[in-house]
């Protein structure tokens, strides 16, 4: 059995939640940020009604920005007399980089590299010449920024793996690892989403909003519904994926504070 957690905080954190927390009544009547010192500088800890809350392991919830602690918090603060965590993505986030993540860095870091391995936008279509000509337009620049950034990935032809430069797959394992635990644990999550460690990174590093990395990431998907149509089960999950993707967006800018 892996050792490495779920890449998806949203899963990972969901459980520890439902364990603790599952229609647990609002208990607090203020929500608020404060900042203090901590090991690695100055952190944020979200108060409700003066008292830091905990995560699923029972840690303080401490956050490394104020934008970050605050988009914590405002969850907190739109909580009705249930405590919903459904809606709370950006607290289940933190909760998995303070609880989970932090104990298991590189085997998270070899989760994203491998994505790098079989990276969805180095397994263009085939067929037919307009879906061929789009994903070429669209995919080709963020191939060539990742080439700028020292991860060179081959093309595929047609739908058998091609095998990429190892040293590609590493260097996207060292982008990784040079993250803290909180842009780390998004990363992660962002990525499989995608099917593109490439787009995943584009996100993290502000080169691509994550609405965009979505939209990029559903080429051949989008194409097929434009030729068949979408029905409203497929339309909603999108609706959702994408929501996803925005939320991961705003993960990261608030983490750059």
């Amino acid at each position: 059995m892996s050792h490495i957690p779920p890449l998806d905080p949203m899963v990972a954190a969901r459980k520890g939640f439902r364990e603790s927390e599952e229609r647990l009544k609002r208990f607090w009547k203020t929500v608020d940020v404060s900042e203090g010192e901590g090991a690695k500088g100055s952190e944020w800890t979200v108060l409700l009604d003066g008292r830091a809350p905990k995560t699923p392991a029972h840690a303080k919830l401490t956050l490394p920005t104020e934008a970050a602690a605050r988009m914590v918090a405002d969850e907190w603060a739109a909580q009705g007399e249930f405590i919903e965590p459904g809606t709370m993505p950006a607290t289940r986030l933190a909760s998995t980089a303070i609880d989970r993540v932090s104990q298991v860095r590189e085997a998270v870091a070899d989760e994203v590299a491998a994505y790098a391995g079989s990276d969805l936008l180095c397994y263009p279509a085939e067929a037919p010449g307009s879906l061929v000509e789009q994903q070429a337009r669209e995919w080709g620049p963020w191939r060539a920024w990742a080439r700028e950034l020292g991860v060179p990935l081959q093309v595929a032809e047609g739908l058998l793996h091609t095998a990429q430069d190892p040293a590609a797959v590493a260097r996207v394992r060292e982008l990784a690892l040079e993250l803290d635990d909180f842009a780390l644990t998004g990363l992660a999550a962002l990525t499989p989403l995608l099917g593109s460690a490439v787009l995943g990174l584009a996100v993290q590093r502000g080169a691509l909003s994550g609405e965009l990395a979505f939209d990029l990431s559903r080429i051949d998907e989008a194409f097929q519904e434009s030729r068949w149509g979408v029905d409203e089960d497929n339309a909603a999950r999108t609706a959702f994926r994408r929501a996803e993707a925005v939320l991961f967006d705003r993960w990261f800018r608030a983490l750059e504070g």
